[in-house]
C-alpha cells in the first residue's frame, strides 16, 4: 500500500472546509433522539468488502439496540486523503480502518485513542502477542490488528512445471531463489522473475534474514549502506544476466498485478502479499501458486506475518466504549468472522481463525493453506514503520532505478539513499 507520506497536516481552515464537503463534519460520536449513539466507521475497498461490511454491521446494531453506525469506504488512495483531512480538522471518524504507515502518523498526531483504555470491552487475548504488538507506539496500544498476510514468490504453475526447473519448497534461500531465476531464463528464455531490486518489501525480507531490521525500535535507519549496496548488487547483477526483469519493465510497476512481468507474460514469478496474489487468477487462467518467501543463507526466515489493516478509534470520540464494542465485534464476534471471511485477510483471533478455515473456499482457502504452512517458522514482525517510510518507499525505487538504468552503482545510489533516509526520518 504505498505512497507519499503527506508532512504534517494541512491548513486547518482549508481542512475544515475540505471536511464539510467530503465528510459533513459533526464531531464524531453524537447521539440521536431517543438516546441512541451514533458512530462513524469508516474504511478502503472494494463493493464485496462493503457488501460483507454492511452485513456485518447490522448484526452488530441488532446486538446494540442503543448504537447505530454510520458507514462509509473508498478506494485506499481516496480514503487515505480523505482521512487526512478529517483527522486534520479534529473530525477523525469514530471507528477507522488504518494501515500499518498511518499508525505512527496519527498517533503521534493525537488522533488515536489509547485502546488499553478499554480492555473491559475490547478483548485481545486470542491475537498472537508479537503481531498485538505492531499497533503500539511507544509502549500505547493505538490500534488492533484485523487481518494478516504475508509475502509470498507468487508463480505461473504451469510455465514453472513445463521448464523442469524444481519448484519452490520450504527453506529455500536467497542463492537457491537466484539460481532458480537463472534456470528458469534458460528453460524459457525469459527472465524468471520481477526484479525485486525496487521493492522495499523485499528487501526488509532479504535484511531479516541476515539478522537486521529496517529500521530501529527508535524509529532510525536499522541498516548500512553497506547492507543496501549488497542487496542491490546481488539483484542489479541478476539484471545484468537477464535472469529478472529489464528496466525497461521494472520502472512500469505501478501497484497493479496488470503491469507486472508475470501478468504481462513476460516472467514467470513475482514477489507480492499473498491475498492481493488473488489478481492473477484472471491473468493465468492455468492457475498460480504461492511459494514462501527465501530464507537467509543460514535458514533465518525474513518474511512475517503482517497486519493486512488495523483498526483504530479516534481520541475525540464521544463514545469510546460503544466505538471499542465495534472493534471487538468485528475482531471477536463467531457470526461477524463467518460474515467477513477473508475480506480483509485472515482472520488475526486465533480461535476464529481455526473455525473459519475449513468455511474458506477458491483463493481465500489457497492463502489461509498458505499461512497454516508457516505457523510457527516466522519471527515477530516488527513494529509499525515510523512516519517517513511512506515517502522513502518512493526514494527506495527512485534510487534504485538509476541503478537500473545504470546511471549509478550499487554503492553510489545506496549511499545516496542512506543520506536522505536519515533527513526524511529526522524531519
Amino acid at each position: 500500500m504505498p505512497g507519499h507520506r503527506t508532512k504534517g497536516f494541512c491548513a486547518s481552515a482549508v481542512a475544515l472546509a475540505l471536511c464539510a464537503l467530503a465528510a459533513g463534519c459533526g464531531g464524531s460520536g453524537e447521539s440521536v433522539g431517543g438516546g441512541k449513539v451514533v458512530l462513524r466507521y469508516t474504511w478502503w475497498g472494494n463493493p464485496d468488502r462493503a457488501e460483507r461490511t454492511e452485513q456485518a454491521v447490522a448484526l452488530f446494531e441488532k446486538q446494540h439496540p442503543n448504537v447505530r453506525v454510520q458507514t462509509s469506504f473508498s478506494g485506499y488512495d481516496a480514503y487515505k486523503q480523505k482521512l487526512a483531512v478529517q483527522a486534520t480538522g479534529g473530525d477523525a471518524p469514530d471507528v477507522m480502518q488504518l494501515d500499518y504507515r498511518q499508525i505512527d502518523q496519527y498517533a503521534s498526531g493525537g488522533v488515536l485513542l489509547d485502546l488499553a483504555k478499554q480492555k473491559a470491552v475490547l478483548r485481545t487475548s486470542e491475537i498472537d502477542s508479537g503481531l498485538l504488538a505492531t499497533g503500539r507506539v511507544d509502549g500505547t496500544q493505538y490500534a488492533i490488528p484485523q487481518g494478516r498476510g504475508t509475502e509470498t514468490v507468487v508463480y505461473d504453475v504451469k510455465t514453472w512445471e513445463a521448464s523442469g526447473v524444481p519448484l519452490p519448497k520450504q527453506g529455500w534461500t536467497w542463492g537457491d531463489w537466484a539460481d532458480a531465476m537463472r534456470a528458469l531464463k534458460k528453460k524459457t528464455g525469459q527472465p524468471g522473475a520481477t526484479d525485486p531490486g525496487q521493492n522495499e518489501d523485499a528487501f526488509e525480507v532479504w535484511l531479516r534474514g541476515q539478522g537486521k531490521a529496517l529500521y530501529t525500535k527508535s524509529g532510525g535507519l536499522g541498516f548500512t549502506a553497506d547492507d543496501l549496496t549488497k542487496w542491490w548488487t546481488f539483484t542489479d547483477q541478476l539484471r545484468r544476466e537477464e535472469s529478472v526483469s529489464p528496466a525497461e519493465q521494472t520502472t512500469q510497476l505501478d501497484g497493479s498485478v496488470e503491469n507486472t512481468p508475470l501478468g504481462r507474460g513476460k516472467a514467470t514469478a513475482d514477489n507480492n502479499w499473498d491475498a492481493p496474489s488473488s489478481g492473477y487468477l484472471a491473468i493465468i487462467p492455468t492457475g498460480i501458486a504461492l511459494a514462501p518467501m527465501p530464507s537467509g543463507s543460514d535458514g533465518t526466515p525474513g518474511q512475517y506475518f503482517k497486519p493486512s489493516m488495523f483498526l483504530g478509534v479516534s481520541a475525540h470520540t464521544g463514545h469510546a466504549e460503544a466505538a471499542a464494542q465495534l472493534v471487538d465485534f468485528l475482531l471477536n464476534d463467531q457470526d461477524a468472522a463467518k460474515i467477513l471471511g477473508a475480506t480483509r485477510g485472515i482472520p488475526v483471533n486465533e480461535t476464529i481463525r481455526k473455525e473459519t478455515a475449513p468455511l474458506l473456499k477458491d483463493f481465500d482457502k489457497t492463502v489461509a493453506d498458505y499461512q497454516a504452512s508457516l505457523e510457527g517458522k516466522l519471527k515477530d514482525p516488527p513494529q509499525a514503520p515510523p512516519s517517513g517510510d511512506n515517502a522513502l518507499q518512493t526514494t527506495f525505487q527512485r534510487d534504485y532505478d538509476q541503478v537500473s538504468y545504470e546511471r549509478m552503482t550499487p554503492r553510489e545510489a545506496a549511499e545516496n539513499y542512506v543520506t536522505e533516509a536519515k533527513a526524511e526520518l529526522r524531519s
